[in-house]
């Protein structure tokens, strides 16, 4: 049986240079390429967040002069981006987080709804 991979849904942000650096956006795709296929992914490149929600996640990703996140949910017909920014702090900031739990209900009520 032919494994398909699962579509990428942004609900919110991109991966592009810049600000990404060309190594950065690289990085970025081949590890959303893996969470497609199914792979879950741990440290060093990926992290929990339970504090967003349920299958919550966020994707490291490091240039040589920024880190970047990528806050990501595993549905089982897609993975969800709820946000992409640029790690300045050692927390993930209460705004990010608040703003993913408010995508992720809209997006979770809009679909129920269909």
């Amino acid at each position: 049986m032919e494994q398909i991979d699962k579509p990428l849904v942004w609900l919110h942000g991109e991966v592009k240079t810049p600000p990404f650096s060309q190594e950065a956006r690289l990085e970025a795709g081949f590890l959303l390429r893996r969470l497609q296929r199914g792979e879950n992914l741990g440290l060093p490149h990926s992290r929990p967040m339970p504090s967003i929600g349920n299958r919550c996640h966020e994707l490291r990703i490091r240039s040589a002069s920024k880190n970047w996140r990528i806050v990501y949910r595993i549905d089982e017909d897609a993975i969800l981006i709820l946000e992409v920014f640029q790690k300045t702090t050692q927390a993930t900031p209460t705004s990010v987080i608040d703003t993913c739990k408010k995508r992720l209900r809209k997006y979770d009520q809009d679909l129920g709804g269909q």
